[in-house]
């Protein structure tokens, strides 16, 4: 959920880390800290404060430089939101200073051995104390490597850890436990992060830390060994990222940037997975041969939030175009209940960053017992990637407003190709994959189209936001459309929002429409149309003001507000209902003055509990 920046070389490490720090931003924002060793009269330098980084930036002395330097923003996890908590966090002799991202599980236990020792903690954090076990153990220990593994051997719990020591000021030293690290390599120098996207600017030739890993990094080089101290050998990548696509590039807000980019990532995703001669599509990553996608009997897919949610509209896809029973089901709730693993089950785990922690615990008891796991990702090289048999990648590019939209929309698109695939496979006439395929070819178009309608948009949020609650409904495609669109609303706007199955709102929810209870309605020309004018009736009946999102414009007695979405094939219909969606919650919250890309209490990457 936090940003990890480290940096060793000949240079300053100060402005090298405060860069990726604002990259990295998106990941936490409460607090952040830098320490520095060496330069000026030496020792170790540490600078924290609650708030941004530019809060961060102005209470710095001008002079400060030095090498290596590690810096973190935070979202807080342990303890609130101020200087004192705030990473990095030092040990009893001032040597050691480490951040931090993870929770410490066996936190108090710690607590009570360092009280023991006569040690008194400082802050409310977890990260305090492992700060403490690694000067503790450096009692016994002159190699600060042997005395960080034998530290990390009484933790338990997520860490991804960066740490220098005041003694050596020619290291950084690293570990990884169920939180990201990746290590960058330079000329004469070594980057460490917890995203690529902070060092990318810097180096694209990159190693990524397994779990239980642990790396000493060094102006000309790195080496990598278990909490065992058996010697690792690392093979490095070169990613395929830009740097200015971690940069606004005009835009007021990466929000507003990322939806604008759906129509490229759309293109992105299908390219080169179209195949029309046998009227298909190509997904070779899923390293299942025909005859064992035939013996799929059920598929299961598993995501936290807007990945839950895209797993809904997957499963409708699956159902209806492959015949094969498919379900979502949110993956925290999924990793506590001792599932009964289904032998003839294809399970898909969906993560934009391919780190949630949740899902990545999911994919871990999966593979345990033995199922095929296989991952919609957006992250390259991510635990989730590197976790299960195989999968899709959605292409999507960076995402760095915290509220998900060309991830959701790519992930729904790759989940379309997957039912492509499987129902071709089984029973899908060519027919029926050449009239989807081609609807797949024609959404770019279409979502620019919508796009084209962000002023009629704007007004529409504007109303909508004068209200405290909403109320979102759909039926059947349209109802996990509606569930993101409530999310989103939520999480950017503030403002209160439940989505209901439209055929539900009899069973309970009417009760609540009045004029002050607006509803948005995902209505889409198809099968079901009667059946939601019904429901349009209904809340109109009890003065109930209706916003649809729908295929044209609906009469005024059923409908204030119509935002009419371009034509596709029924089963591609939620992908293009779900673009106006994401700008009305845009545009709700700039209305609202609210800080639309790091909005209050959430983070990008959930990579805690």
């Amino acid at each position: 959920m936090c940003g990890i920046v480290g940096y060793v070389g000949t240079r300053d490490g100060v402005p090298i880390v405060l860069e990726g720090l604002q990259r990295l931003e998106y990941r936490g924002y409460d607090s952040a800290g830098i320490a520095v060793v060496g330069g000026g009269k030496g020792g170790l330098k540490l600078h924290k404060a609650k708030g941004r980084i530019r809060d961060l930036q102005s209470s710095l002395p001008k002079r400060l430089k030095g090498a290596p330097t590690i810096g973190h923003t935070r979202w807080a996890t342990h303890g609130a939101p101020n200087d004192v908590n705030a990473h990095p966090h030092v040990d009893f002799s001032g040597r050691f200073a480490i951040v931090h991202n993870g929770i410490i599980e066996n936190a108090p236990q710690i607590k009570e051995r360092l009280a023991a020792e006569g040690i008194e903690t400082t802050s409310e954090t977890d990260t305090e104390l492992v700060a403490h076990l690694i000067g503790l153990a450096a009692r016994e220990h002159d190699d600060p490597m042997a005395a960080v593994r034998a530290a990390l051997r009484r933790v338990e719990g997520a860490y991804g850890l960066a740490i220098v020591d005041a003694e050596h000021p020619d290291r950084v030293i690293v570990a990884r436990l169920g939180s990201p690290i990746v290590l960058g390599l330079g000329d004469r120098e070594m980057y460490v992060a917890s995203d690529v996207g902070a060092i990318v600017r810097h180096t694209k030739q990159v190693v990524h830390l397994e779990d239980g890993e642990i790396a000493q990094l060094e102006p000309d080089g790195f080496t990598t060994q278990t909490l065992d101290a058996r010697p690792v050998q690392k093979v490095s990548e070169l990613v395929d990222l830009d740097a200015a696509d971690y940069d606004l590039g005009g835009y007021e807000h990466f929000l507003r940037k990322e939806i604008g980019e759906q129509p490229e990532a759309v293109e992105r995703c299908i390219s080169g997975r179209i195949d029309e001669r046998f009227s298909t599509v190509k997904l070779g990553g899923l390293n299942l041969e025909p005859h064992e996608l035939r013996a799929i009997k059920r598929v299961h897919i598993l995501g936290c939030g807007s990945a839950y949610y895209s797993g809904e509209v997957g499963a409708h896809l699956i159902e209806s175009l492959a015949r094969i029973p498919a379900t979502a089901e949110a993956a925290s709730e999924y990793r506590y209940r001792n599932p009964v693993i289904d032998p003839n089950g294809l399970y898909i785990a969906v993560s934009q960053s391919g780190e949630t922690a949740d899902t990545l615990a999911a994919v871990e008891e999966l593979t345990r017992k033995g199922a095929r796991v296989l991952g919609v990702i957006n992250q390259v090289g991510s635990a989730i990637a590197r976790s299960n048999n195989g999968g899709i990648y959605i292409h999507a590019g960076p995402e760095v407003s915290v509220a998900s939209s060309k991830s959701f929309t790519s992930t729904c698109i790759a989940f379309a190709m997957l039912a492509v695939h499987l129902g071709r496979i089984r029973d899908l006439s060519p027919a029926d994959g050449d009239r989807v395929i081609t609807a797949l070819r024609e959404l770019p178009a279409k979502i620019a189209a919508i796009l084209e309608q962000e002023d009629q948009i704007e007004e529409a949020a504007g109303w909508l936001a004068q209200f405290e609650n909403a109320m979102f409904i759909g039926r059947v495609r349209g109802y996990p459309i509606a569930r993101e669109g409530a999310q989103k609303i939520k999480e950017v706007a503030y403002l209160h929002a439940e989505a209901y199955q439209a055929a539900e709102l009899k069973h309970g929810p009417l009760a609540l429409i009045c004029p002050e209870m607006p509803v948005v309605a995902v209505v889409a020309d198809d099968e079901l149309a009667e059946k939601q004018r019904s429901t349009l009736h209904e809340i109109k009946a009890r003065q109930g003001p209706i916003l649809a999102i729908a295929h044209e414009t609906l009469p005024t007695e059923l409908a204030e507000r119509t935002i009419v979405v371009p034509r596709t094939e029924p089963e591609l219909d939620p992908i293009l209902m779900n673009i106006p969606l994401q700008l009305l919650a845009y545009h709700a919250a700039r209305a609202l003055g609210r800080d639309i890309d790091k909005p209050r209490n959430l983070a990008k990457s959930v990579t805690v509990e």
